[in-house]
C-alpha cells in the first residue's frame, strides 16, 4: 500500500471549502482580499451549490493564480491539489483506460460512495483517481479485498464522477448483454426443438435496453471527444471500437462480436437501412443531436467483412463543417485568390486532395458563403455530407439511374447561377461540368490527385480535349490537413538542416535556428497535437500553363510553369505553417510526401 506523508497525516474528512481556501492562501495563490470575496460569494450561494465539491466550485468564480496570472481553472486546482497533498496529479484520458478490467475491480455502489474511480490495473497494484485526498477508510478495504497494493492520485473532480457513471453503465450494459446471450444459447440447447436453429441462436435484439445504452454512449462520447469518424470492426473473437481523431485512429473498446453486431444492427434501424441484409454494402444517416444539443449529422456505410458487418460512421458537426476561410487554415494571399476564383461569374474551379484531407468542408464553407438570397446554388452529391438549407441539394442514385452527369443536365434546368458537383469521376460527369461552365454558370468540383498541377493531366487522361480544359477552368486548389500544434504543451526545439532542406527543397527559404516541436501533455492525450488545419497550393490558371495544355503534354513543363510563377506547393504552405508555430516540420512531412509535393 502506497503510503503518503501530507496527505495520511491530516485527520479523515472530505475537504472542505473552508479548508482549501486557507491552504490556497498559505501557498500565495490568492490574496486575502479575493479570500474575503469568495467567502462572501459562497454565504450568498444557493445551497444545491454548496453540496458540489469546492474545486469545483472555486474553478467556477474565474479566479487566477497572483503568482503567475494563469486561470485558476478546474484542472489548475486539481493539479494544486495534488501537489499540496503530495500525492500524484493524474488527468483522466477515457480513451486509454481498460474499461473491463477496472470495472471488474470494485462496485459502482462502492466506488460512487468513495468517489474513487480506478484508472489502472495491473498485476501487483490498483491505481484509483478521487479529488479527496484525506478520505483513507477505503484504502484498508479495498487493499485487503483485492490483495493488491493501492495507489492512489488526485484527479478532476467533475471527471471522477462522471466516469464512474459512464464507466460501470457502459460495463454493466455489456456483462447484462453477455449474460442474456448465453442464457439464450443454454435454453436453445435444452430444446431438442431448437436445436436446428443453434447455428442462429444468441442473436440479440437491437432494440435491447441494454443495447440502446451503449449506442447512446457510443455516440456520445465520439462527439465528447472531437472524433470525425467511429469505426465499429467485428472480429472473431472481440470486435474493435475506435475513433478517428485529428486524422489518427485510437481504439476505444473492445466487446464480444455478438453485442458489437447488436450495436450495428440498432444504429443501422436508427438509419433507416435494412437490418436484415448483411451481405451487401449499404449506405445511409443519422440526424442527432450532441450533449451540447447541437445537431449533427452522422454518415453510414457498412461493409461485408469475414466476421461480421464493419459499420463507419463519419460526424458531420456544421460547426466544423462550415468555417470562415482563416479557420481553414487560408494564409491571407490564399484566401484573397481563393474568393477571387470563387467570384467568377463562369468556368470550373476545381479542388484536389485524397479522401479525408478536407476538400468537402473547403467547398461547404465557400457554398455557405456564396449563397446569397439572389443567387441560386444547387449540388449533386454522392451522397449529400450535410443538409444545408440555402443550397439546392440532390443525391446520386445510381439504382434509378441518377448519376453525377445526368444529375448536372437536370440541374442545368434549375436555372442555377453555382453547380457544386461532388467530384469529377468519368468522361461523363467532366463533359457535363464543362458544358455547364460554357454555358455560363460556375461549377465547383473536387478531383483525386496529388497536386494541382496533376489535376490538368487527370481531365486530360480522362479524355477532355485540350482546348474545353483552356476554354473552362479557372483554377485548382490542392489541399491537405496538418494538425496544429497543442497550445498548452508546444515548444521549441534546434532546426535539424537535413529535414528543413527536405521540406522546403527546391525552394530556398531561409531556415530559422529554432522550430516548433510537439511534446505532448495531458490536454493532447501526450500527441503534441490538438486540431488540424489546412495546406494549401493555389494554382490559377494563366496565358503560360494554357499555351502547355495540348494532347500528350506531360506533367513536368506544367509544375516547371507553376513554380515559375510563384505558385507555391503544399510543402512550402506547410514550411509556412511551422514558421509561424501552427505544426511541426514531422507533421508537415507525414501528411505531404517529399516528392510531388
Amino acid at each position: 500500500m502506497s503510503v503518503n506523508a501530507e496527505s495520511m497525516q491530516k485527520p479523515e474528512h472530505c475537504v472542505t471549502f473552508e479548508e482549501l481556501l486557507e491552504d490556497l492562501l498559505a501557498d500565495g495563490v490568492l490574496a486575502d482580499e479575493q479570500a474575503e470575496i469568495l467567502r462572501t460569494r459562497r454565504n450568498l450561494a444557493a445551497t444545491g451549490t454548496l453540496k458540489i465539491h469546492p474545486i469545483t466550485w472555486l474553478s467556477e468564480q474565474n479566479l487566477r493564480n497572483q503568482q503567475t496570472g494563469k486561470p485558476l481553472d478546474i484542472e489548475a486546482l486539481t493539479e494544486w491539489l495534488a501537489d499540496h497533498a503530495t500525492l500524484p496529479y493524474f488527468r483522466i484520458d477515457p480513451l486509454k483506460i481498460d474499461v473491463e478490467s477496472v470495472t471488474a475491480v470494485v462496485s459502482q455502489a462502492y466506488a460512487s460512495r468513495f468517489g474513487i474511480l480506478p484508472v489502472e490495473v495491473d498485476g501487483h497494484s490498483v491505481t484509483f483517481a478521487t479529488a479527496e485526498p484525506y478520505q483513507r477508510q477505503w484504502i484498508q478495504e479495498m487493499s485487503h479485498v483485492l490483495n493488491l497494493d493501492i495507489k492512489r492520485v488526485i484527479s478532476n473532480p467533475l471527471h471522477v464522477s462522471r466516469y464512474i457513471n459512464e464507466l460501470f453503465t457502459l460495463s454493466q450494459s455489456v456483462r447484462k448483454v453477455q449474460k442474456r446471450d448465453r442464457d439464450q444459447r443454454q435454453s436453445n440447447v435444452n430444446n431438442v426443438e431448437a436445436l436446428v436453429e443453434l447455428g442462429r441462436s444468441g442473436k440479440l435484439d437491437a432494440n435491447d435496453q441494454h443495447i440502446v445504452s451503449i449506442v447512446d454512449w457510443l455516440l456520445q462520447y465520439a462527439f465528447d471527444q472531437r472524433a470525425s469518424d467511429i469505426h465499429l470492426e467485428p472480429r472473431r473473437e472481440n470486435g474493435n471500437v475506435r475513433f478517428r481523431i485529428d486524422g489518427v485512429l485510437h481504439t476505444v473498446y473492445e466487446m464480444p462480436t455478438p453485442i458489437l453486431a447488436a450495436v450495428t444492427s440498432r444504429i443501422k434501424a436508427l438509419a433507416r437501412m435494412d437490418i436484415v441484409e448483411k451481405r451487401k454494402p449499404q449506405d445511409g444517416r443519422v440526424k442527432t443531436r450532441t450533449p451540447a444539443g447541437e445537431e449533427v449529422e452522422l454518415r453510414l456505410s457498412t461493409m461485408p467483412t469475414a466476421f461480421g458487418e464493419k459499420l463507419v460512421m463519419r460526424i458531420f458537426d456544421p460547426a466544423v463543417l462550415v468555417k470562415t476561410l482563416p479557420e481553414l487554415g487560408f494564409s491571407r494571399r490564399d484566401a484573397a485568390t481563393w474568393q477571387d476564383l470563387t467570384s467568377q461569374s463562369h468556368g470550373v474551379v476545381l479542388v484536389t486532395g485524397p479522401t479525408g484531407s478536407g476538400k468537402t468542408t473547403t467547398l461547404y464553407s465557400t457554398l455557405k458563403h456564396l449563397a446569397r438570397p439572389e443567387v441560386n446554388v444547387c449540388t449533386i452529391e454522392d451522397p449529400i455530407e450535410m443538409v444545408e438549407p440555402s443550397l439546392n441539394q440532390m443525391q446520386v442514385n445510381p439504382t434509378i439511374g441518377l448519376d453525377f452527369a445526368s444529375g448536372v443536365r437536370t440541374l442545368l434546368r434549375q436555372d442555377p447561377d453555382i453547380i457544386m458537383i461532388g467530384e469529377i469521376r468519368d468522361l461523363e460527369t467532366a463533359n457535363t461540368a464543362i458544358q455547364a461552365a460554357l454555358t455560363g454558370h460556375l461549377v465547383l468540383s473536387t478531383l483525386h490527385t496529388n497536386d494541382a498541377s496533376s489535376a490538368i493531366t487527370r481531365l486530360l487522361d480522362l479524355g477532355v480535349p485540350s482546348y474545353l480544359i483552356n476554354a473552362t477552368l479557372l483554377g485548382v486548389v490542392a489541399q491537405r490537413l496538418v494538425r496544429t500544434l497543442c497550445p498548452h504543451c508546444q515548444s521549441t526545439g534546434k532546426l535539424a538542416k537535413t529535414d528543413w532542406e527536405l521540406l522546403t527543397k527546391p525552394w530556398r527559404i531561409e531556415a530559422p535556428d529554432e522550430v516548433p516541436v510537439a511534446v505532448g501533455c495531458g490536454e493532447c492525450r501526450n500527441t503534441g497535437y490538438s486540431g488540424r488545419a489546412g495546406v494549401y497550393e493555389m494554382l490559377v490558371m494563366s496565358a503560360e500553363i494554357r499555351k502547355l495544355i495540348k494532347p500528350g503534354c506531360g506533367i513536368e513543363p506544367i509544375r516547371k510553369q507553376v513554380m515559375k510563377q510563384g505558385v507555391e506547393a503544399l510543402r512550402i504552405s506547410g514550411a509556412r505553417k511551422v514558421l509561424k508555430g501552427h505544426t511541426s516540420i514531422e507533421e508537415v512531412l507525414r501528411v505531404v510526401p517529399a516528392e510531388g509535393g
